[in-house]
């Protein structure tokens, strides 16, 4: 299992996802595929989203004690973490600073 999200990317990134996987929800994409084929789009959205704003994230199914890995492209309040081999997530904090322009 290959999932993708991606995240306010241009619509030819969209586009060529779309072509390889099934997008169940804007922006979410499901498949089932090799690990070439993953790597190669996997380079898709890395190039897609290189002048972008938007991010990404890939899981898959891996041999492993969690049984997936992931992968994560771009500015996202949630940023991976290894911590005793094992990949977990961390949250930034919140920007509340106060808005000097009021």
């Amino acid at each position: 299992m290959l999932v993708i999200v991606l995240e306010n990317a241009p619509p030819r990134l969209r586009g060529r996802m779309a072509m390889w996987l099934l997008e169940i929800r804007a922006g979410v994409y499901v498949g089932n595929y090799s690990r070439k084929v993953r790597e190669m789009l996997w380079r898709h959205v890395e190039v897609g989203l290189e002048d972008e704003e938007g991010n990404a994230v890939m899981a898959w199914k891996a041999n492993n004690e969690a049984g997936f890995d992931f992968m994560t492209l771009g500015k996202n309040r949630r940023i991976p973490k290894e911590v005793d081999g094992a990949k977990l997530i961390s949250f930034l904090p919140v920007d509340n600073a106060p808005d000097e322009a009021l």
